[in-house]
């Protein structure tokens, strides 16, 4: 009976200390997470330029807040006042899915941010995202998004 509870202490015991929900991504996995980061972190430095490259000309988005899809040139103007009127000062973004399947990839991510808007005032973000891309020349960019705030 002592080595029966001794095991289950050792099993539990190991339990605990391996990350055992951690996923283990393809190589192609890792290259539209890698693409996802990026895009990401110029939205958070505001460089318009940088993060709409990454969106593709056919670009249809739906955020929850939207009564309406919109498309890459409504979505460039939208970042323009966003980032004209508050910064990212904390972004953190996890992937809940990734699927790849040759030019096609979709990503179900998780994220948390706090945004300051031009008067200091500092608002934690947290929320759920879907980023389907489509591989162009070599290169993930997006053709289609959809998510939002969830709650705080």
């Amino acid at each position: 009976m002592l080595r029966l509870v001794i095991l289950f202490v050792v099993i539990i015991f190991f339990a605990f200390t391996q990350n055992i929900s951690a996923q283990q991504w393809s190589a192609e996995q890792q290259e539209v997470w890698k693409t996802v980061q990026t895009y990401n972190q110029y939205g958070q430095k505001r460089d318009i330029k940088a993060y709409s490259d990454y969106f593709d000309d056919s670009y249809s988005g739906w955020e929850y807040d939207y009564d309406v899809p919109e498309g890459k040139e409504a979505l460039v103007n939208s970042l323009d006042y966003w980032f004209k009127n508050a910064k990212i000062i904390y972004l953190n973004i996890t992937p809940a899915t990734i699927w790849v399947k040759g030019d096609f990839a979709y990503v179900h991510y998780y994220y948390t941010s706090v945004r300051e808007s031009k008067e200091g005032k500092a608002e934690w973000v947290k929320g759920r995202w879907t980023d389907i891309l489509m591989k162009v020349n070599g290169k993930w960019v997006i053709i289609g998004d959809h998510g939002g705030k969830t709650g705080n």
